[in-house]
């Protein structure tokens, strides 16, 4: 029951969060992905796969901007903090999908572990580029 519980979150969340893509955004294949509703596993992951990199694309947006605010040591300190993050991330959601290893579900709960998480660190990322304007 907790593993469709997952699914149905992991799905919703990049329903809510995932806005249509265009082809060009879209992993290569013969059509795009209708990720507001998507109907076979196929598109599920690929679909997961569009919302992690879009997250990714954000977060780097959002850390762009925070590292020319801050001084060279606090600089430095976000540099090693995104790094230990980074790491973090990827190994909490290689854990997250070997649950499923092998599954036709697996990559999508991997790209949906990775944009949950790297949403969550673009929130906070924004919430330090707030206050540096103040």
């Amino acid at each position: 029951m907790s593993k469709l519980f997952l699914a149905i979150a992991i799905f919703s969340t990049l329903a809510i969060s995932t806005p249509s893509v265009t082809l060009a955004e879209a992993i290569p294949v013969a059509q795009a992905p209708n990720c507001n509703n998507p109907q076979t596993q196929s598109e599920m992951n690929q679909c997961a796969a569009i919302a992690s990199r879009n997250s990714d694309r954000q977060l780097n947006q959002v850390y762009q901007q925070l590292l020319p605010r801050l001084s060279s040591s606090r600089k430095q300190k976000l540099i090693q903090a995104q790094r230990a993050w980074i790491t973090f991330r990827d190994t909490s959601c290689e854990f997250e999908r070997s649950e499923f290893a092998g599954g036709s579900i697996e990559p999508a709960i991997y790209n949906g572990c990775l944009a949950n998480l790297t949403q969550r660190r673009t929130q906070e990322l924004e919430q330090y580029l707030q206050s540096t304007r103040r």
